[in-house]
């Protein structure tokens, strides 16, 4: 890793506060690029242009790479281009000058209402953890919480009186989200079973966090059980959540500070 990289993923880290998979995902790309660079001869991201920047997306659209994954790879160059040309190390931002591949536009998928009620009813959950996944989707539908967010959650970040949580969101940026009696009945009934002890609200069999990879297992899972053909993930529930939201009047600015959204 170069020093113009290796300075980049600092000022990103402790100035910008991103989380350990931006971080991961800006080193990845980034690298990438490094090694392209370098296979060409060319002394790093001081030296990048343009030219350079065509040739690294042509050779990725080779590679097979998806046009999403290209854009996002060509994103994170323009960041550190810009932090670069802050600091002085570049005269201009070269990767502005390069358009991205455009990918195709996806529909965002939400569950119509007698499909979300059929996700959270308990015959959908199953196991031993029933009361546990009843509450994720639970407090998934009825919150808007991003996947990562829910994970995070602690018990302490309850408020059961009030009936809200406090989350922290991307940028580490702190908002309170309402949750409806549903969602509260359910999490009641898994605290019963978890314990009032504080650390994670949600828990594995072993007693740790509950991790992003499972909660989407759950999810899934629950929904082949409701009988629900389409894929649902927890990005679903989120998006069903603000859907149902605006189909019943809510106003758009609400919704926008309810999921934790910079931009409408």
């Amino acid at each position: 890793m170069t020093e113009p990289l290796a300075a980049f993923l600092r000022h990103l880290s402790v100035e910008r506060n991103a989380s350990a998979h931006t971080l991961r995902s800006y080193r990845v790309d980034l690298t990438d690029f490094e090694r392209f660079l370098s296979g060409r001869g060319v002394a790093g991201l001081a030296a990048t242009d343009a030219r350079l920047v065509r040739a690294w997306l042509a050779a990725l659209h080779t590679r097979g790479l998806a046009p999403a994954s290209i854009g996002r790879k060509l994103a994170a160059l323009r960041s550190c281009c810009r932090f670069l040309v802050r600091r002085g190390v570049l005269e201009h931002n070269p990767a502005r000058e390069v358009r991205g591949p455009r990918p195709p536009r996806r529909l965002v998928t939400f569950l119509p209402i007698d499909e979300a009620a059929d996700l959270v009813e308990e015959r959908a959950v199953g196991g031993a953890a029933r009361g546990r996944d009843r509450a994720i989707l639970e407090v998934l539908y009825a919150s808007g919480l991003r996947v990562s967010e829910l994970s995070g959650l602690d018990v302490d970040a309850l408020d059961r009186a009030e009936r809200t949580v406090r989350v922290f969101g991307k940028g580490r940026k702190e908002r309170i989200v309402p949750y409806g009696e549903a969602a509260a009945r359910a999490l009641e009934r898994w605290l019963a079973v978890r314990g009032e002890r504080s650390g994670p609200l949600f828990t594995n069999a072993r007693g740790r966090r509950l991790g992003v990879r499972s909660i989407h297992t759950i999810v899934r899972r629950s929904a082949r059980t409701a009988g629900i053909t389409r894929r649902v993930s927890p990005h679903t529930l989120r998006h069903t959540f603000a859907t149902h939201l605006l189909d019943r009047g809510a106003d758009l600015r609400m919704i926008q500070e309810l999921l934790g959204h910079s931009r409408l």
